[in-house]
C-alpha cells in the first residue's frame, strides 16, 4: 500500500515561535502562509506542517499522489482505493472520502493509541 508523502502535522501554540525553533533545527519554509497560521517546513526529506488553531492534536499525514517535495507522482493509488482496502481489513473510518467522487479527497482514521491519521489527496 503506497500512501505517498509523509509529513507530521503539528498543532502549535505560536506559529512564529515554532517556525523559529524548527529553523534552528535546519528546517526551511517550503509552502504555506504564516498569516493564515499554517506553514510546511522541510529539512532534506523530513517534512513537518505547523498549524496554529486548526486542530486539537498532532496528526500523522499521508498525501497519495505526491512525493516529499509536493510534486505529482506519475502513478499512485487513489485515496478511494486505499479507503476500500483499509475498510476490508476492518479499519474503522472516522471520516470518509466520497467513493463516487474523483480528484481531491481525504479520510481520517485513528491508530490503537488514539493518534489521528489523515490521508489527504490533493489531486
Amino acid at each position: 500500500m503506497k500512501l505517498g508523502a509523509f509529513p507530521v502535522s503539528l498543532n502549535v501554540k505560536d506559529i512564529n515561535k515554532s517556525k523559529e525553533f524548527y529553523e534552528n533545527l535546519g528546517f526551511k519554509a517550503f509552502v504555506g502562509d504564516i498569516t493564515q497560521n499554517w506553514l510546511i517546513m522541510k529539512n532534506e526529506n523530513s517534512v513537518i506542517g505547523l498549524f496554529q488553531g486548526m486542530f486539537e492534536k498532532n496528526i500523522l499525514t499521508f498525501n497519495p499522489g505526491w512525493n516529499q517535495n509536493a510534486e505529482n507522482l506519475d502513478s499512485f493509488m487513489d485515496i478511494r482505493d486505499l479507503q476500500k482496502q483499509l475498510k476490508e481489513k476492518g479499519i474503522k473510518m472516522l471520516t470518509e472520502a466520497d467513493e463516487t467522487s474523483e480528484g481531491p479527497a481525504s479520510f481520517t482514521i485513528e491508530d490503537p493509541d488514539g493518534n489521528s491519521i489523515l490521508v489527504d489527496q490533493h489531486r
